[in-house]
């Protein structure tokens, strides 16, 4: 990027976007600055180890950062709320600096390798309150399954510029290899083509010799002849021979000698000229580089988002939208925009259409005189039947679920429809793979393989390898991940539920199936519980409650109908829903809040839960 080289750059943040920025922004031959408010952020000790040319100040993020210095450009770490970086980001755009994140810095970067070297991958975005790495990470692997290269990187980990130079290192490193190899078998043909030459030369040389050798005897042979008939006194027959030119002299038979041996030699004694095959096929045109990733499958925080205007992907979806992080964001609205953003320009739309406020995302049609309304490109999934060609959904059929795509009808079944420009096409449903051939479990989970294949199938890949990469998928750790099953009751960990809109949809999904015991608690953030009423009263058995914010839970939920019960830990918790649960149930860990009252994280949250599981199926016999 030769916008940073040789240009003073300040970076605001030392977690991992911001040390994966001061790497870029140094491998692109910028003067980097990196700012944190901490006097010793997570990421010190690897940026000082790594790029001891890099300056770390300690200090808050002030005015004075930028005012009269010679800094050219400000980038921010994600985790970084407009709030915190306000006066120095406000500072810097009234100076006209360039401002942006790490997913700034990426979208330019492939710009600038569109410009410059002709890359042109796919991208592809995931956004979302809830299935955001599980969408991302079997998008990735459905697209590795029929046979493109592909990278996976951004919240998900790791980041989007780390990810990048790697690829563009790995790609230089197996470029140098293949032009060595290129040039060893050039070196070799070459050789082959030298003993060739050098044998044909040997044997040219012998034929010359062998032609030579021939004429000397054939002369030798004629002036015997002419010898013996002087010998005989044909002395008046001589001139008349020599006049009719029957007799020749030595300097004539020498020069038609060669024309003579031709004459008398075999056809395989001739010497003669070939148009020899090359010894390897000529190479085919080169590749837009075979080296780079075909497909970037991004997944995308709204924290990454925000503020970003340079981000133009293949295509993208908002998978949801429910409350979180509305203490960075001050509004829903505000969060919805964040996320809005994915979409850039013109990248084609994945849209939730069960998810109104999603929806509301797609730009209304523009409507032109006397044609047809263009509506920007688009396909939708949801739980119910497709109602538009390309549209993905769930059908119902004799007991069975399955995942299905709507196709346009063909010509012997498209209706003719003069009416309106509005009215629906006809559509053919495609069934694509029964809902219970999923290792993923739940109707989320069947919402978030619908969405997936939309995505994998904007890039044109093969449909085949991407269902059977989609049978596969076991899914991301504590994501409704299954522990065991216990006198019946089958135990799932979802602690990656922080939110209540992530534990709503996995009551949903697995109470469409069986009644539930459900873990709710923790820090809830701030967040509005109510939206976990309806999805409890209908699908759970009994609710045990844990965490700081047990009290409001019980609060929200004391009128569903559904005994609430209180435990002190999760052990005691686990016990506790053993002892409520029937054969037939599940036991779900889903809390709806964050996990830093009582843990260090929501994966040691999920350690405790399953270590308490394991001890209670030992107790009763079993194991894991």
């Amino acid at each position: 990027m030769l916008q940073l080289h040789n240009q003073s750059v300040l970076i605001l943040g030392l977690g991992d976007s911001g040390l994966a920025m001061a790497r870029w922004c140094v491998r692109c031959g910028a003067q980097v600055q990196v700012v944190d408010t901490r006097e010793a952020p997570p990421q010190l000790g690897v940026l000082r180890a790594e790029l001891p040319q890099v300056r770390f100040i300690h200090s808050a993020f002030a005015t004075s950062l930028v005012d009269a210095q010679d800094v050219r450009a400000v980038f921010k770490s994600p985790g970084l709320s407009p709030q915190t970086v306000a006066p120095v980001w406000q500072a810097a755009q009234a100076a006209g600096l360039w401002v942006g994140t790490e997913l700034t810095l990426f979208a330019q970067a492939l710009h600038d390798l569109q410009s410059t070297q002709a890359y042109h991958p796919k991208v592809l975005g995931i956004t979302g309150t809830n299935g955001k790495t599980t969408v991302t990470s079997l998008t990735g692997q459905l697209l590795e399954r029929a046979g493109l290269r592909v990278a996976v990187a951004g919240n998900i980990g790791p980041t989007l510029l780390d990810t990048l130079a790697q690829a563009l290192d790995q790609a230089a490193a197996d470029q140098a290899v293949a032009q060595q190899a290129e040039q060893e078998q050039a070196a070799k043909v070459q050789a082959e083509l030298d003993v060739q030459q050098a044998a044909q030369h040997a044997a040219d040389q012998h034929a010359a010799q062998q032609a030579a050798e021939l004429a000397a005897q054939q002369q030798a042979e004629h002036r015997a002849a002419h010898a013996a008939l002087t010998d005989e006194g044909a002395q008046h027959t001589a001139p008349a021979l020599e006049t009719q030119g029957e007799l020749l002299p030595d300097a004539q038979a020498q020069a038609d000698a060669p024309t003579a041996l031709q004459a008398a030699a075999s056809p395989d004694e001739q010497p003669y000229e070939v148009d020899l095959p090359p010894l390897v096929p000529p190479p085919p045109p080169p590749a837009d580089h075979p080296h780079l990733p075909q497909v970037w499958v991004l997944e995308l925080s709204s924290f990454q988002l925000d503020g970003v205007d340079n981000f133009q992907p293949t295509a993208a979806t908002v998978l949801n939208l429910s409350q979180d992080h509305l203490d960075w964001h001050g509004d829903m609205q505000a969060y919805g925009a964040a996320k809005a953003r994915i979409f850039g320009a013109q990248g084609w739309m994945v849209l939730n259409r069960e998810d109104p406020v999603v929806m509301a995302m797609l730009p209304e049609p523009i409507r032109v005189k006397l044609q047809r309304p263009q509506v920007r490109a688009h396909v939708t999934f949801g739980g119910d039947m497709p109602q538009r060609p390309g549209d993905y959904g769930i059908e119902n059929m004799n007991g069975m679920t399955w995942l299905v795509r709507a196709l346009e009808a063909d010509e012997t079944r498209r209706k003719k429809r003069v009416s309106s420009p509005e009215d629906e096409e006809e559509i053919h449903i495609q069934r694509l793979m029964p809902a219970d051939a999923l290792r993923i479990r739940g109707r989320h989970n069947a919402l978030n393989a619908l969405a997936a294949l939309a995505l994998a199938s904007s890039t044109g890949a093969s449909l085949a390898p991407m269902l059977y990469g989609l049978r596969e998928y076991s899914g991301e750790p504590h994501r409704v991940e299954p522990v065991t099953v216990l006198q019946g009751v089958e135990y799932f960990d979802d602690s990656k539920g922080t939110n209540v809109g992530a534990t709503v949809a996995a009551i949903q999904g697995l109470g469409a199936e069986r009644r539930l015991v459900v873990i709710l608690g923790g820090d809830g953030k701030g967040q509005d519980f109510a939206p976990l009423f309806n999805p409890v009263s209908h699908h759970a058995r009994a609710v045990v409650l844990i965490g700081r914010d047990a009290p409001l839970l019980r609060q929200a939920l004391q009128d569903s109908g559904v005994p609430l019960h209180d435990a002190a830990s999760v052990p005691d918790a686990v016990a506790l829903c053993h002892q409520l649960a029937q054969s037939g149930d599940a036991v779900l860990l889903s809390p709806a809040c964050a996990s830093l009252d009582m843990f260090r994280h929501y994966a040691h949250r999920a350690e405790v839960f399953v270590d308490a599981v394991q001890a209670l199926a030992i107790e009763h016999g079993g194991a894991l």
